[in-house]
């Protein structure tokens, strides 16, 4: 790449290092927002919430699935904006006002979020925007918007733009619960202070990576770079992660990277060569503990090189897979794209630097 680039190798860090401060700073004045939209658009009545987006929008949905059908008690379907134009069904453009559509778009200007937003609103939905622009695109598309304006944000693959996506859409699914009484303000209340809380858990993780487990990234960056493939695997939110994990290894380190759920990953991609195909493994605790655990096992087994993801603490882990990146412990299943965007961010910095590339160079001179 050539030196007029606006990318560099140092904002990855920068940003990685940015994300719990983030998160304390735009907590209270988004959960305002939210509440507000509630009071002038209503999320009461609602049964169905579709998240649509494009790349790490559609990681972000993937990755708050689970939060919707937890704390909203609505059904939740994550979709790319090509599914919904083009192959939604006349029952789902029909659905009407007791669904709601939201499109996520950072930039504010994926013309297809656009188009599916407009299409959505045609058809009685509710539609509201997420993004980090204020009087973009998607703004004027959806019937309301939550603008979350990230200062000094430079050019770089999206990781505090991530972030910014996922605490709008977690606040939504809170909100809605409230409104549905499937929470009550209690519950809503409580959550959402957990939420507020999880920041913390984010600048610890990014201590342990950047500090006492600072070697261990390293180890994993001399692992993957040599390979011309990374598989990333999770299930439920830990999916989105294993997602957004794979995006950036490619936007970084222009490492071929591919994601896929644990059980698929039995029937498929555990016959994939090489032998020791770099594998990560997103293993915080959840639903499907004792699966990623036995994923691991058996990856390893198989002479794969497994990385998991999973809490600093956790030796059963360490012992399954080998090769731990650490994350904070104590945070719910719901919440660990938190944590886990914090890893994935960390190793595709390493990993490019250990190639020597910049992001997104690959198909540039």
């Amino acid at each position: 790449m050539t030196d007029t680039s606006p990318y560099t190798l140092a904002e990855i860090p920068r940003q990685v290092a940015a994300l719990s401060e983030d998160l304390r700073a735009c907590y209270p004045a988004v959960a305002k927002a939210v509440r507000q939209r509630e009071n002038t658009f209503g999320w009461d009545g609602l049964t169905r919430v579709v998240v649509t987006g494009n790349g790490d929008s559609l990681h972000a949905a993937l990755a708050t699935e689970m939060a919707f059908h937890t704390f909203g008690g609505v059904a939740c379907e994550p979709v790319s904006p090509l599914r919904l134009l083009e192959y939604g069904t006349p029952w789902e453009r029909r659905a009407g006002v007791h669904t709601l559509v939201v499109g996520v778009s950072a930039s504010g200007g994926n013309a297809q979020v656009v188009d599916a937003l407009a299409c959505a609103t045609r058809n009685g939905a509710r539609t509201l925007a997420v993004t980090s622009t204020e009087g973009s695109a998607v703004t004027r598309a959806a019937q309301r918007a939550l603008v979350l304006p990230l200062a000094g944000l430079l050019p770089c693959p999206g990781i505090r733009t991530f972030q910014a996506s996922l605490l709008p859409l977690y606040l939504v699914a809170i909100e809605i619960g409230r409104a549905r009484g499937h929470l009550g303000d209690h519950g809503a209340d409580a959550i959402g202070a957990e939420l507020a809380t999880v920041a913390d858990a984010v600048a610890a993780t990014t201590d342990l990576l950047g500090h006492s487990c600072a070697l261990v990234a390293e180890q994993v960056a001399e692992q993957v770079a040599g390979t011309s493939v990374v598989l990333a695997l999770g299930s439920g939110p830990g999916y989105g992660s294993a997602h957004f994990a794979a995006a950036k290894l490619v936007e970084a380190a222009g490492v071929f990277a591919a994601a896929q759920q644990f059980e698929e990953w039995e029937h498929v991609e555990v016959l994939a060569r090489p032998r020791d195909l770099p594998t990560l493994v997103f293993a915080t605790p959840s639903r499907t503990r004792q699966l990623a655990l036995a994923v691991a096992r058996r990856a390893r087994a198989l002479g794969r090189t497994v990385i998991a993801v999973g809490e600093a603490d956790d030796t059963e882990l360490a012992a399954a897979a080998g090769t731990v990146l650490p994350v904070a412990g104590g945070v719910r299943e719901e919440f660990s794209p938190l944590l886990a965007q914090v890893a994935a961010g960390r190793l595709a910095g390493e990993i490019a630097g250990r190639l020597g590339r910049v992001p997104f160079s690959t198909n540039c001179p």
